[in-house]
């Protein structure tokens, strides 16, 4: 199999109606383990993000794990109550085969 190239992730952090709008877009192809390679006949290992920790100021406000019903390159979207123009919004993800990537934004 080739090996995979990872583009860096996107956020983006929007104020909308006294609120933060985070919006994530994450690449990574997200192999279940349960479909064949059409040339060998071999199953495919399970590749995929077991983990998603999203942090304001380094404070974590959300935390996701993640198993083999995600889609490929998944979208996250959460909104922030209290976030004050200038806060530092993290998100990093970790995969099942020791994979990670962070990307963070500054909030308007």
């Amino acid at each position: 199999m080739p090996e995979t190239t990872l583009l860096a992730p996107r956020m983006r952090a929007t104020r909308q109606d006294g609120h933060v709008v985070v919006r994530a877009l994450m690449f990574h192809d997200e192999d279940t383990g349960l479909t064949r390679d059409e040339v060998t006949g071999q199953l495919i290992p399970a590749h995929f993000i077991q983990r998603v920790l999203c942090t304001v100021n380094g404070k974590p406000v959300l935390r996701c794990l993640w198993g083999i019903a995600i889609s490929k390159n998944p979208f996250l979207e959460f909104h922030l109550r209290q976030a004050r123009t200038g806060d530092v919004v993290a998100l990093e993800w970790f995969d099942n085969e020791g994979m990670h990537q962070r990307v963070s934004t500054t909030v308007p």
